[in-house]
């Protein structure tokens, strides 16, 4: 007997009352019954979830297994226990507060199979305000990379996977990340995968932002998701292509992910754990090249990781308030090259070095273009038609104007 074309894989951990939108959602798929299946794992859950989702079991046999176990601290466990039990071709990994659109498996599928796709990347929508980058979106694709879309900014595991590809590979998640496990096995299943495929014709995985901020990653600490972005850029180290590939992981991290850890939240930390995420950020920063993708970055991202990596908390603090207080700081200008005039720029007791402050360089031109002329010199030189010139002879306004070509001569 075959097995069925997909199976969903559900990790959950309180997530009441999200969790019966996301059930429902399974319930309502348009992929025949017999097609699909949901592998659940429940971790300890102790919101009423637990019988939720024997209900449901109940309520359509065949459709749900439903494994209880204890609590193990974080997704990664009971991701991996529930993916164990995987019998489809493909499998699809949905948070247990979002939901899918009706028609999401049905799609996904069909697309997979005629693009012999390893991956597809589905149409995400932020609810709640959640923030779902759509770079990678624009269109439908049958094959994308690193190096020619917005790939690297969609590594969150909501994707179809083929489980031939999971299998092969040994591909897991690491249980000893609290955060962001789901990144490092994504980006691997991507670098491995023969074909990357989007769906962005339809609107397919709904990601919610809950109102309890009560998200496993909002809930992580500063220091848990440095160790998650350790992970995924060691799996860039080991896998990807030098060069454009690679560059683009990057950025990724020290654009957007790291950054982020050192704005205004980062004030709230105590001194010690200050001390420690500006180390972490230094180990970061120097065994994973971010300053060979600075220049993609914006300067107050630059500022923030290079002042980390020093080991100067105290200096990024100021420059937090200083952003706070100011906004963007003046431009300062000097010859073709105009830089962000922050209170570090030129900072003999930082010494950070004036690249890092680089805003843009106009480019240079050799025969720089003469200013245009003035009214008098237009008159003189016949811009002006004759007959207004004849007139404008007759009036005092002409000898001032002669006068300022003439120098005073008339």
């Amino acid at each position: 007997m075959t097995g069925p074309d997909v199976t969903v894989v559900v990790a959950v951990y309180n997530t009441m009352p999200y969790l019966t939108a996301c059930l429902d959602s399974l319930v309502a798929q348009t992929l025949a019954p017999g097609r699909f299946e949901v592998v659940v794992v429940d971790d300890g859950s102790t919101d009423g979830g637990e019988a939720v989702l024997d209900d449901y079991a109940a309520r359509h046999p065949g459709l749900f297994q439903v494994v209880h176990q204890r609590n193990s601290g974080g997704p990664a466990a009971p991701t991996n226990r529930a993916l164990a039990l995987a019998r489809g071709r493909y499998v699809l990994f949905l948070g247990a507060d979002d939901w899918l659109g009706g028609e999401a498996l049905e799609r996904l599928v069909t697309a997979a199979d005629a693009w012999d796709s390893d991956v597809v990347v589905p149409k995400h929508v932020g609810v709640n305000g959640r923030l779902v980058p759509q770079g990678i979106f624009h269109a439908s694709a049958e094959s994308v990379g690193f190096a020619d879309s917005a790939l690297a900014w969609a590594l969150s595991d909501t994707k179809l996977f083929r489980l031939d590809l999971i299998r092969r590979h040994g591909l897991c998640r690491d249980e000893g990340l609290k955060v962001f496990s789901d990144q490092p096995f994504t980006l691997e299943a991507c670098l491995r995968a023969g074909r990357v495929s989007v769906l962005a014709d339809y609107d397919c995985y709904f990601l919610v932002l809950r109102e309890d901020r009560g998200n496993v990653t909002e809930r992580a600490s500063v220091l848990d998701r440095l160790r998650g972005i350790a992970a995924l850029q060691q799996v860039a180290a080991d896998l990807a292509e030098p060069g454009e590939e690679l560059d683009a992981i990057r950025a990724r991290s020290f654009a957007w992910d790291v950054p982020r850890l050192l704005r205004d939240g980062f004030l709230l930390l105590d001194d010690d754990v200050q001390h420690r995420v500006c180390a972490e950020v230094g180990r970061l920063v120097d065994c994973f090249g971010a300053r060979e993708v600075f220049h993609r970055l914006p300067v107050p991202d630059r500022l923030r990781l290079e002042l980390a990596a020093a080991g100067r908390p105290e200096a990024l603090r100021d420059l937090i308030r200083y952003e706070a207080a100011h906004g963007e700081p003046p431009a300062v200008v000097e010859g073709r090259r105009h830089y962000a005039g922050y209170p570090a720029f030129r900072d003999g007791q930082l010494g950070l070095p004036d690249e890092l402050f680089l805003l843009r360089e106009t480019a240079e031109t050799a025969d720089p273009a003469p200013p245009p002329p003035n009214l008098a010199q237009q008159l003189w030189r016949g811009i002006v038609p004759e007959h207004l010139r004849r007139g404008l002879r007759r009036s005092p306004v002409w000898r001032r104007l002669a006068n300022s070509v003439n120098g005073g001569r008339g």
